[in-house]
């Protein structure tokens, strides 16, 4: 059996945060979730940086970002880490409220593996959640070194 790894979820509204922990919890995903308030403190620790120093050295299963949090937006940590040949094997999936054509497009420009927008339906929230968690944090394989 696999070890489960780290969720890491970027985002900086509380409500949100609560609704995604909620909807993680609900169907039973046993992975930790990690919740950052913007792109820096994520790159912080994805990078073992400041206070993330001495956590453990295996990658997030999946980092949930938002698009719209401040210091570092979710496209700028995209970017990031996309361009870290230690991170960019890392599963990426924008969790955000952005319907915006440009957004979508640079996002996959840059290679993000998922983008899903947030339903507005508290039930259509929390099945998202469910099925954006279940593949990428139970389903989906990566190397044993998190690398490539």
């Amino acid at each position: 059996m696999k070890s489960l790894r780290t969720i890491l979820l970027a985002e900086d509204n509380p409500a949100d945060v609560e609704l995604t922990l909620e909807a993680i919890s609900e169907h039973n995903l046993a992975n930790r979730v990690v919740v950052v308030k913007d792109g820096v403190e994520a790159m912080d620790f994805l990078r073992r940086q400041g206070k993330y120093s001495t956590r453990p050295k295996v990658d997030p299963a999946v980092v949930l970002l938002d698009i719209k949090m401040p210091r570092m937006d979710g496209i700028e940590v995209l970017s990031a880490i996309r361009s870290d040949d230690n991170l960019k094997s890392i599963p990426v999936v924008m969790l955000t409220s952005s319907r915006e054509e440009p957004d979508l497009k640079k996002c996959y420009a840059l290679g993000v593996n998922a983008y899903v927008v947030k339903p507005v339906d508290f039930k259509d929230f929390m099945n998202a959640v469910k099925q954006v968690g279940i593949f990428w944090a139970l389903i989906n394989e990566l190397p044993q070194d998190g690398g490539v």
